[in-house]
């Protein structure tokens, strides 16, 4: 009589784009900071660079975030946790994107969309909170 072998667990497919656009994301940030920092100083006022910072700082904490979601995938895995890793997403793009658009091409125009993506990082919080509230127990005995 054979035992049942342990499979370890593995990358869902939802947790694979997760961690994938993290580490993108992480990527770029790194490239951005090194870029304000030696491209921008001089070329931007002291005010628009913390901006820029301001937007690769928060970048790269939900870069950080999104790889989090897809490292806890085989473990939460579901809506909640997908909804969480998508709103990072969007809000790196909105947040971010917006403040890099203002720095770089002066488009004050998107300012407007900057807390449309802090509320989508907000949400994606909560929804990371709903997604661990939520998650399987184990069982003991």
């Amino acid at each position: 009589m054979s035992m049942p072998s342990e499979t370890p667990a593995t990358v869902t497919d939802d947790g694979r784009w997760m961690l994938v656009t993290g580490a993108l994301l992480a990527f770029v940030a790194v490239g951005a900071g090194a870029f304000g920092s030696h491209g921008l100083r001089t070329i931007l006022s002291p005010p628009m660079l913390a901006v820029f910072e301001t937007g690769v700082r928060y970048q790269f904490i939900h870069a950080l975030a999104l790889l989090l979601c897809g490292a806890l995938a085989p473990r939460l895995g579901g809506r909640w946790l997908t909804a969480a890793a998508a709103l990072f997403a969007v809000g790196v793009l909105l947040f971010s994107g917006s403040l890099y658009a203002l720095t770089l091409i002066g488009s004050r125009g998107l300012g407007i969309i900057t807390p449309i993506g802090g509320t989508a990082w907000l949400l994606g919080w909560l929804a990371l909170a709903v997604a661990a509230w939520r998650a399987p127990r184990p069982i003991s005995g």
